[in-house]
């Protein structure tokens, strides 16, 4: 696969494919999308609730209950990473027919370097469980 060039200025392209592997590595270099990433990071509960669903998918009450955090706090917390492109909605199928949301981390590692003219890029790395290539470019914001 040859690696695409994104130009960080171009808001509505926010990723580009790495050179190391197929999808396994995406880069993030809009500035909105990087800072939609860091927002997320700096926040202590979506760092935890990234902890929690790193060996499961869960839902929302689960996150909420293990977290100690309120429903409504938890929905904020899972769109947000959501949005940014760290966990997966899926839907949990049960027999009642009453099927759920559940989430899963999507990343094993961040790596955050500053360019030679001072923009930031964000490297995501995916996770050994997603079977899937990656969220598309309009869920990393921009």
């Amino acid at each position: 696969m040859t690696p695409a060039t994104v130009d960080a200025s171009d808001q509505a392209s926010t990723v580009r494919a790495s050179d190391q592997s197929s999808n396994d590595v995406r880069t993030v270099v809009a500035e909105a999308a990087v800072q939609e990433l860091l927002d997320a990071l700096n926040d202590v509960d979506c760092r935890a609730i990234l902890d929690v669903t790193s060996e499961e998918a869960l839902t929302a009450s689960e996150v909420s209950d293990i977290q100690d955090l309120p429903l409504s706090t938890t929905y904020r917390k899972l769109d947000l990473l959501t949005e940014a492109g760290l966990l997966e909605e899926r839907t949990r199928i049960r027999r009642s027919g009453k099927h759920a949301s559940e989430y899963t981390r999507l990343v094993e590692d961040i790596a955050i370097s500053l360019g030679p003219r001072g923009e930031t890029e964000v490297r995501l790395s995916r996770g050994k469980s997603s079977g899937q290539t990656g969220p598309p470019a309009s869920t990393m914001g921009g």
